[in-house]
């Protein structure tokens, strides 16, 4: 079984490798629900492009901190009405943090330029803890 990205299929170590996983990870998620059990060919699995979309959205979703449980409620979910209100939360909840690690990103980058000899105690750096915290406008 050859991966050709043409709609054939491919083996647990073809779809493992081509995420960075091992294959005791896809396992692991069929048996949690996550993947339908892929079909078997002469005893070994056999995975579709369906499969690999799944993966490549756990793949994502687990990189963004979702747990299987979310991830699992969105690829699951009963109708698209369903899924949608989901994911809109989940995005939601992306955007909140992607704020939050831009903010550190912030602060780290003021770090990393001043030339205090302790950047707590720079009146920049003050500044802009105190913006972060609300105090300043």
């Amino acid at each position: 079984m050859k991966s050709r990205g043409d709609g054939e299929s491919m083996t647990i170590g073809e779809l493992a490798e081509r995420f960075r996983l091992r294959p005791h990870v896809l396992r692991h998620w069929e048996a949690a629900g996550l993947l339908s059990p892929a079909e078997r060919i002469n005893g070994r699995r056999s995975y579709t492009a369906g499969h690999i979309a799944r993966v490549a959205m756990i793949v994502r979703g687990k990189t963004a901190g979702f747990s299987l449980e979310q991830l699992r409620e969105v690829l699951d979910a009963p109708d698209t009405g369903r899924r949608r209100a989901l994911l809109l939360e989940h995005h939601a909840e992306l955007t909140r943090r992607i704020g939050e690690i831009e903010q550190s990103r912030t602060l780290i980058e003021h770090a990393l330029d001043c030339r205090a000899e302790d950047f707590t105690q720079c009146p920049g750096f003050r500044r802009l803890v105190d913006q972060l915290a609300g105090d300043a406008p």
